[in-house]
């Protein structure tokens, strides 16, 4: 067991991070020149395309120090805020972490958001500075960053480059020499963490664990503790660039299993595996069920595609279980289903992947966050969706649930990224300068508004420099009101959202505007109004589409063309009973980008 060591690499999105892994294994011979391709670790084509790590990836090296052969364990971890919790677990099952920081770009706000994450499970902290053949790189100055946040000697810091290999021998006597070997009783009862699953379409689910005592042979009858199911050991075994089957894992090395389990849901990331027969006493503390942050509706283009899009979610749950959904109808879409996803990303990122892995083609409707009503005689009912709203005049008071959001972002830029977070409803908490130039700005907002637009709006005030982490708080009490848009007098379901009181009367007006651009014009005359439950906030109305009627009358008496006139007028009337609008499904996506 002293021969090995765990580790994990915390970064800001677009650090470096797996191109640096690229070199770990390049230089560790784990991969052989032949293999060797840009982000190894990286194997969905979206994550090579976007440059971001969607799951969490864990790969075992060998290497040789000073005579001695050592197993490393690198655990790759996703950047991205949305899946803060999948990176927890991968933390809890390391003795180390590679804290990297661009050169250029100096530490950005989930580097401090990861890094918290480490330092609370005491894990050894690497600092090393990437990207230093970049004739942009600021070496000094990102290292007085780095020993101001983590307090280390500036000769602790290792200076690389993922791309050249610059410093890759360093950081690998560093993982020898500073963290820990895995501490654990290899007689104990078996007590292993799971920090990721992947699907198999052949073996069904395989977990990736850590073992922290005991350990565990082919053919053993395990339990997952939280979810309390059992199964039988079918292959347990270490994580190579592909899995390579053991008799017995033991304690601290990192491993799989293979169980047979069909059911994502099944396996938790968190949970704690242990002996049907030989228990340990207490499971893995940290363990919590995924919530998703944000809901929307996800509806086929062609009503008759249903089946086929619940067939192609319950394919895409096998590979994300943090993915929830249950079927739903809408006047205006017909069926669909009502979807939870952990945040903006993981929302763009599901779509996506429908349409390139199972050729469905969705409209997503405007996304919101979970409130609880609570009505007069004291109930309290969870509202994910705008229609499932309790009559106003039986409710007492909604909660919404507010972040604690972190910008960290140049000084020039304090006064626009300020407004913007008011406008959104946010207080400011705190305000820290890190360096001269660079300041983290702390506020509280509701997570309602940072849900729509409110990312790429801080990118494009901050002219890209600003970056941005969030945490849950608690539930809070606002004065929301359920704002609905009618056509032609008729509510669009699909369009209704809860709004705070403040913001209704320009978000309907923007709404009934973009709204007009977007509807063709009909034979008739089409009214688009913001409504407050009886009270109209906002109209604009779609002229109709005319055909000159009195083009045939020359001359004569004008008692000829008022006839005329009237007799289109009725026409129209008549059409405006019976006619319905049908809405492009740009008008859908158009609301969230309505500031542009």
């Amino acid at each position: 067991m002293k021969h090995i060591r765990n580790f994990c690499i915390i970064a800001h999105i677009d650090h470096g991070k797996s191109t640096l892994a690229d070199r770990l294994l390049e230089y560790t011979n784990t991969i052989s020149k032949r293999e060797m391709q840009a982000q190894v670790l990286d194997d969905m084509d979206l994550e090579k395309e976007r440059g971001i790590t969607i799951k969490s990836h864990a790969i075992q090296m060998d290497y040789q120090f000073e005579g001695q052969k050592y197993t490393l364990n690198l655990i790759d971890t996703p950047g991205h805020v949305d899946f803060s919790y999948e990176v927890s677990r991968s933390i809890a099952a390391c003795e180390g972490a590679l804290l990297i920081v661009d050169a250029s770009q100096g530490i950005q706000a989930q580097t401090i958001s990861n890094l918290y994450l480490a330092l609370e499970h005491d894990l050894t902290i690497i600092p090393i500075l990437n990207k230093m053949d970049l004739p942009s790189a600021e070496p000094e100055l990102v290292k007085d960053q780095i020993v101001d946040l983590i307090g280390c000697n500036r000769d602790e810091i290792i200076a690389a480059s993922g791309k050249t290999g610059m410093g890759v021998n360093e950081i690998l006597s560093a993982i020898i020499n500073r963290i820990n070997a895995p501490k654990g009783d290899i007689n104990a009862p078996l007590q292993a963490l799971i920090f990721d699953s992947v699907f198999n379409s052949f073996r069904g689910i395989i977990a990736y664990f850590k073992i922290l005592n005991g350990s565990i042979k082919k053919g053993d009858k395990v339990k997952f503790v939280n979810t309390g199911a059992h199964y039988f050991a079918d292959e347990v075994g270490i994580l190579r660039l592909k899995p390579e089957g053991r008799e017995t894992v033991l304690t601290g090395d990192v491993g799989y299993i293979i169980s047979g389990i069909k059911d994502a849901r099944e396996v938790k990331v968190g949970d704690t595996i242990t002996h049907f027969d030989r228990p340990c006493t207490e499971a893995i503390k940290g363990f919590e069920d995924v919530k998703p942050m944000v809901f929307a509706g996800i509806y086929p283009v062609d009503t008759e595609d249903f089946e086929e899009l619940r067939f192609s979610m319950e394919k895409l749950q096998l590979n994300d279980a943090s993915l929830t959904w249950e079927p739903e109808s809408s006047a205006a879409l017909g069926f669909g289903f009502r979807c939870g996803f952990l945040g903006m990303l993981h929302m763009e990122i599901v779509q996506e992947r429908l349409e390139r892995e199972f050729n469905m083609t969705v409209i997503t409707t405007v996304p919101n966050v979970s409130y609880k009503a609570y009505t007069l005689k004291g109930d309290m009912q969870i509202v994910n969706n705008p229609t499932d709203l309790p009559d106003p005049s039986r409710i007492d008071y909604i909660e919404e649930p507010y972040i604690k959001a972190s910008i960290i972002t140049k000084s020039e830029y304090i006064g626009p990224v300020m407004t913007l977070c008011i406008e959104k409803r946010g207080e400011i908490v705190n305000q820290n300068y890190l360096t001269a130039d660079r300041v983290e700005l702390l506020f509280h907002m509701p997570l309602a508004e940072i849900v729509f637009d409110f990312y790429d709006r801080l990118k494009s005030i901050s002219r890209g420099y600003a970056s941005f982490d969030y945490s849950p708080l608690e539930m809070r009490q606002s004065d929301l009101v359920k704002m609905d848009i009618l056509l032609n007098a008729e509510q669009v379901d699909a369009l209704s959202a809860l709004v705070h009181r403040s913001n209704a009367y320009d978000l309907g007006k923007k709404m009934c505007e973009k709204l007009k651009e977007l509807i063709p014009r009909q034979q008739f005359e089409i009214p688009i109004q913001a409504a407050l439950g009886a009270k109209i906030i906002a109209r604009e109305t779609i002229k109709a589409l005319r055909k000159d009627v009195t083009a045939k009358c020359y001359g004569g008496d004008i008692s000829r063309k008022r006839k005329l006139l009237e007799k289109q007028k009725e026409g129209k009337k008549r059409m405006k009973q019976v006619g319905n609008v049908e809405i492009p499904q740009s008008a859908f996506m158009a609301v969230l980008k309505l500031n542009e």
